[in-house]
């Protein structure tokens, strides 16, 4: 059980917001989608569910190709878009109840259903609530129940974290996690937190293309561009005279009299400094090499 991404393109007009983009996520993973805003990536979700037909290529959902038998598709997968769709004056069960129904559930089965939801979605003390009333973290709650009523194997969610506080941010993480494990999940964030926490691959977009399709800890070894290396010092310093450095390349302000230093990859600069503080009498505080983190590693591949 998979979904693989076979040459997407999408035009709109002469705008190419996805452009020729291949990738396959097996059962069992996370997949985090990442890109700026933009960038493509809730087109290709779009996509990935039928709800916008591809300019060429195709995406092929547990077998099922999306423009051959989009309906088989949509038994396949559960969404959960950006702006998740919820009727405010439904009651979570009520809502939970219309989901599984249009999703082709009765009876018994799905009385069964609307209840593993409610307690596998952590939705037991809501679910006599209208939808209205709920927090924005339990209304991400109902949003993957209803993804889930009808026990798709896979689930695409778009951004299903934001504008959630940092005990709803953890608690939805561990939910997808939970799910991760015996389905296939594919979503997109802007949080690079939360692809180190449960993501086991990461595919990021910019400008419509792939520019990386990695495991979480195989990326942030990509990054061998340049070096990173964080000053302290006592008080303010003249940054101009770190140009005496040959390897520096460029110099960042940081708060707290921090400075953040670009060099040459491989060059290991923090001799140079030392002597360079000691000439200049400056007073450094602290001294060290900054590890690639996956958030700069985002930056460098998206800056263009």
């Amino acid at each position: 059980m998979s979904v693989e991404v076979k040459g997407l393109t999408k035009l709109f007009g002469s705008q190419r917001a996805v452009d020729n983009i291949s990738f396959r996520v097996n059962k069992g993973q996370i997949l985090g989608f990442l890109g700026p805003n933009g960038a493509g990536k809730s087109t290709t979700m779009k996509m990935a569910t039928c709800y916008l037909p591809p300019t060429a290529g195709t995406i092929l959902v547990n077998g099922y190709d999306v423009n051959i038998d989009p309906m088989a598709v949509r038994r396949q997968v559960g969404y959960l878009p950006e702006h998740n769709p919820l009727y405010l004056d439904m009651y979570v069960k009520e809502y939970l109840h219309f989901a599984g129904t249009i999703n082709g559930l009765k009876g018994r089965n799905l009385k069964e259903r609307v209840s593993e939801m409610v307690n596998l979605c952590g939705l037991t003390v809501e679910q006599g609530k209208k939808i209205g009333a709920l927090s924005k973290g339990y209304r991400q709650r109902v949003g993957l129940a209803q993804a889930l009523i009808h026990d798709p194997e896979v689930l695409i969610l778009d951004e299903p974290t934001t504008g959630l506080d940092p005990n709803q941010l953890s608690e939805i993480r561990s939910l997808i996690k939970n799910i991760g494990r015996e389905k296939t999940v594919i979503f997109s964030t802007h949080i690079m937190q939360e692809v180190t926490a449960i993501c086991d691959r990461v595919v990021i977009i910019n400008q419509g293309q792939v520019v990386a399709d990695a495991g979480v800890g195989a990326l942030e070894n990509l990054n061998k561009s340049e070096t990173l290396t964080i000053a302290e010092f006592e008080i303010p310093i003249d940054t101009e005279l770190f140009s005496a450095i040959p390897a520096i390349t460029s110099v960042e302000s940081l708060l707290g009299n921090k400075y953040r230093l670009h060099s040459k990859p491989g060059q290991d600069v923090r001799a140079a400094i030392f002597t360079l503080a000691a000439n200049q009498q400056w007073q450094l505080v602290g001294l060290r090499q900054e590890e690639n983190s996956l958030e700069q590693i985002f930056k460098e591949l998206t800056r263009k």
